[in-house]
């Protein structure tokens, strides 16, 4: 599991993340939410040990995650990043390839072709391989970069606004398969802008206001009108759907006598 305790970060003079203390167990789905700005990436950096917090401490297991050497902690925890760069035309046999980097010279290098086949096809690009990853649209760079990640096969998965570039069916797909790694017995954070798809996946949600944690709990205790709405600054409705909650903007339309 992942534990976050009193951490503060500081970008630029302000507080990006302020205070913010959580844990996440065992095959649990936590989603990150909160609007522009609210401090979810760089939360998520300092959960994977990527940003060493200005205060508080994060855990990995039972042990601090600065404690970890590199190779160790890439062996625990698979970070999908925002920015999927790739300089070079690899292709995306390739790309997903480097996921298994960690376990090179272990025991577990010879489930290496089985890894890389299950995360091509759960991802559905197993039929672009042969294709440069410099040639793909975004959100075939975006699936194919979750492909990694999958590949890398990590007990803790941190994903980074993973359906930003995704049409719909694909966002779907993703927080499918990043509810399946929860049922698996995964640890899974995921940052997200949608809340209704992290009212419809998420086991509990994070809600991230200018720094500061403003509700922890299942999505029907966080995902409300009032909270949502002055969170947001937006007038929000949310319906109810088979105990989940699916938020709506409230939109004024002028009358359009065509």
């Amino acid at each position: 599991m992942i534990r976050a305790l009193g951490v503060t970060v500081e970008l630029g003079g302000r507080l990006a993340v302020d205070s913010v203390s959580l844990t996440v167990p065992t095959g649990e789905l936590l989603a990150l939410v909160g609007p522009n700005g609210a401090g979810k990436s760089t939360l998520l950096s300092a959960l994977a040990g990527e940003r060493r917090p200005d205060a508080g401490t994060v855990s990995v297991g039972e042990r601090p995650v600065t404690d970890y050497e590199p190779l160790e902690l890439a062996r625990i925890r698979s970070v999908l990043t925002q920015d999927n760069a790739v300089s070079f035309p690899f292709r995306v046999s390739e790309v997903v390839e480097m996921g298994r980097s960690p376990w090179a010279r272990t025991p577990a290098r010879e489930f290496d072709d089985t890894a890389i086949r299950d995360a091509l096809e759960r991802t559905d690009v197993a039929h672009l391989t042969e294709r440069r990853f410099t040639e793909l649209s975004g959100g075939e760079r975006a699936r194919v970069s979750l492909a990694r990640v999958l590949a890398q096969d990590t007990p803790v998965v941190l994903l980074d606004e993973p359906t930003a570039a995704l049409d719909l069916r694909h966002q779907e797909d993703v927080l499918r398969i990043a509810r399946e790694l929860a049922r698996e017995g995964r640890t899974v954070v995921v940052v997200l802008h949608d809340l209704s798809l992290a009212g419809a996946y998420a086991d509990r949600v994070a809600l991230l206001d200018r720094g500061r944690l403003r509700a922890l709990g299942t999505p029907l205790e966080v995902l409300t009108e009032p909270l949502i709405s002055e969170v947001y600054r937006l007038d929000v409705e949310v319906l109810e759907r088979d105990g989940r909650p699916l938020v709506v903007p409230r939109r004024t339309h002028p009358h359009d006598p065509r």
